[in-house]
C-alpha cells in the first residue's frame, strides 16, 4: 500500500468512522490534560520550539507531498486557507510568543480548527500521511492557544475580537484577488463547498459572505466571554468567600 500516494482505495476516510472518533477523543483529552497539569507545564519553552520546528517540517513534507503526486495548484495549494493561516500563526506563536498573534490564533484555532476536527473536508485516512498532517497540524492549534491560555496566562481582551475581525478583512481583498486570479475558492468567498456546510443555511453568493462577518463577531464574542481575564473584584470576592468557609 502507497502510504504516501493519493488512492482513496487503500486509505478511505469516513466521518466520524472508528478512527476519527478516536481523534476526536484525543484532542479531547489532550485540552483536559493541558487544563489538568497546567501547573506543571510552566517551563516548556524547549518544547515550544520543537513543536514549532515539527509544525513547518510537516507542512513542508505536505506540499512536497502534494508535488510528488502532481496535485500542487496554485489555485488550491497556497497557503490561504484559514486553517493554513492559523497554522502559520501558530508557528509564529509559539516561536516568539507575541500576544498579538495569540489573540488573533485564539479565534481561528477555537472556531475554525474545532470545525475542521469535527467536520474535515479529507480523502485520505489513518494511517495516511495527509491524515496524520490534517490532525497533527489542527491539535496543534487548539492546544497550542489553550497552553497559551491556561499555562502562561494570556488572556483576550473585547479589543481582541476586533483585532481578528480587521486581520480577517485585511486578508479579504488579497485572496479574492488570488481566486480571481488563479480560478480557486480559498476560503470559499468564490462559491459554496460541493457538499453541504454551514453556508447553505447563510444565503447565496456573495451574501452569505456578509453573514459569515456577523457570525465571526457572534462567535468570537462567546470565545472572549470564556476566555477573558476574570475581574479583579470578583478574585477579591472568592477570595473573600473562602476565608469566611
Amino acid at each position: 500500500m502507497d502510504w504516501f500516494g493519493i488512492n482513496t482505495l487503500n486509505y478511505p476516510f469516513a466521518m466520524f468512522s472508528l478512527s476519527h472518533i478516536i481523534i476526536i477523543f484525543v484532542c479531547l483529552l489532550g485540552c483536559i490534560a493541558i487544563y489538568v497539569f497546567r501547573e506543571r507545564m510552566c517551563k516548556m519553552r524547549s518544547m515550544e520550539i520543537i513543536v514549532a520546528w515539527s509544525l513547518i517540517v510537516f507542512e513542508l513534507i505536505f506540499h512536497l507531498w502534494q508535488m510528488h503526486n502532481s496535485i500542487w495548484f496554485v489555485y488550491q495549494s497556497l497557503p490561504l486557507e484559514l486553517c493554513s493561516i492559523g497554522l502559520i500563526l501558530c508557528i509564529v506563536l509559539l516561536l516568539t510568543g507575541r500576544r498579538l498573534i495569540y489573540e488573533l490564533l485564539l479565534f481561528i484555532a477555537l472556531l475554525g480548527a474545532t470545525q475542521a476536527i469535527l467536520t474535515p473536508v479529507l480523502d485520505l485516512g489513518f494511517p495516511h500521511f495527509r491524515f496524520l498532517h490534517f490532525f497533527y497540524t489542527h491539535f496543534a492549534m487548539i492546544w497550542t492557544v489553550l497552553y497559551f491560555t491556561w499555562v502562561k496566562n494570556y488572556r483576550p481582551t473585547l479589543r481582541s475580537v476586533g483585532k481578528i475581525f480587521i486581520f480577517l478583512n485585511l486578508l479579504l481583498p488579497v485572496i479574492l484577488l488570488t481566486n480571481h486570479f488563479t480560478g480557486g475558492n480559498y476560503m470559499y468567498l468564490s462559491r459554496k463547498p460541493e457538499t453541504a456546510s454551514l453556508l447553505d443555511f447563510l444565503g447565496p453568493h456573495p451574501y452569505y459572505i456578509f453573514s459569515l462577518e456577523a457570525l465571526l463577531i457572534g462567535l468570537s464574542l462567546i470565545v472572549w466571554l470564556i476566555f477573558r481575564e476574570k475581574s479583579k473584584e470578583g478574585s477579591k470576592t472568592q477570595t473573600i468567600k473562602k476565608r469566611f468557609l
